[in-house]
């Protein structure tokens, strides 16, 4: 099995000051996935995101809109923090979601990771908001659709923060089936069970919300029993994985308390059922605010991803809700009939 990576210098030069979304997070991962041998994946360096990329997501006044910020260091809201190198990283970014996923599509790889920041998640298509800058994993999605020409793509999102972005951007669209596990309510307030996508979209969006204090029971629980299955009924050509570690029981930014057992089930579990259909799998780095736990975590499931098992197992389960929650997902029209 072959593993990729894309990476770009850009990430260090965003530069936040005293912010929780930090270039000292790439330091971290950097240093442990050096330690690791780079866990046994190929590093390539990200292009950036052209302009036709950026567009398959968001409109231009809102690119233009970005780029003016980041020339005036301007603030796009409270949280998200830019300086003039921060339109490069920001490229950088979107740019190595899409290589990775044409990798992925083109099987030059079978596994893969865009490690950048700033991250994509809650940027919707005309709003930056949550660090976010460019949606970098639903550009991934798009190009893989509309470059590579699959027809669908299932993107789980584990970040402990609902990716409203991700979810605004493909609420219509059904060949994109957008699921994610995360704290409710939390920042930034949205992704209740009863928003299941609109129009042709509908049912494709499956919000799992659980409540603070939820640790790996509840996490693992749902991708066993919920994404697996899930990707048997919606049959993805490609996985994308919106992959925040802030629901790490270190993390300063949320109240879950999943541990690095929970992180190596979750990914062991997506990695076989993807090798079972045969469907690649890509990762694209989204929050995680304690360094060493995002650091230790993300290297545990690059190993788990590309079929190196750490050998870790998560903390003994009891989440009664995963059951329920599978079960009202799956009995949906568009899972039973077949995707």
């Amino acid at each position: 099995m072959k593993g990729i990576i894309y990476r770009s210098a850009s990430s260090l030069a965003h530069d936040t000051g005293p912010h929780p979304e930090s270039a000292q997070r790439i330091v971290a991962i950097e240093a442990e996935l050096e330690r690791l041998d780079w866990c046994g994946y190929e590093r390539c360096d990200s292009p950036a995101a052209g302009e036709q990329m950026l567009l398959r997501a968001h409109p231009l006044s809102y690119v233009d809109a970005v780029r003016a910020a980041c020339a005036r260091s301007a603030p796009l809201d409270a949280d998200t923090i830019v300086v003039p190198a921060s339109l490069d990283a920001a490229l950088h970014a979107a740019g190595g979601a899409a290589s990775l996923a044409e990798a992925l599509c083109d099987r030059t790889a079978d596994v893969g990771a865009s490690l950048h920041r700033p991250p994509g998640h809650h940027a919707e298509a005309d709003r930056a908001m949550g660090f976010c800058l460019f949606n970098n994993v639903a550009i991934a999605a798009l190009h893989s659709i509309e470059h590579c020409g699959l027809e669908r793509v299932l993107i789980l999102d584990w970040d402990v923060h609902h990716g409203n972005g991700t979810e605004a951007i493909f609420a219509a669209d059904p060949r994109v089936c957008f699921v994610s596990l995360h704290e409710y309510p939390c920042y930034p307030g949205t992704g209740p069970a009863s928003e299941q996508g609109v129009g042709d979209g509908l049912g494709y969006t499956v919000n799992c919300p659980l409540p603070g204090g939820s640790g790996d029971g509840a996490f693992v629980g749902l991708v066993e029993q919920l994404v697996v299955p899930l990707i048997e009924a919606f049959s993805p050509q490609l996985i994308l994985i919106s992959a925040g570690f802030d629901a790490h029981r270190d993390d300063p930014l949320a109240s879950c308390v999943v541990s690095d057992g929970g992180f190596a089930e979750m990914a062991r579990a997506v990695h076989r059922a993807a090798i079972a259909v045969d469907v690649p799998i890509g990762l694209v780095l989204e929050g995680g605010y304690d360094v060493d736990a995002l650091a230790r975590s993300l290297a545990i499931v690059l190993s788990e991803l590309i079929g190196e098992s750490t050998n870790l197992g998560a903390d003994e389960r009891d989440a009664p809700q995963v059951a329920a929650i599978a079960a009202a997902v799956l009995e949906r029209p568009v899972f039973r009939a077949g995707a």
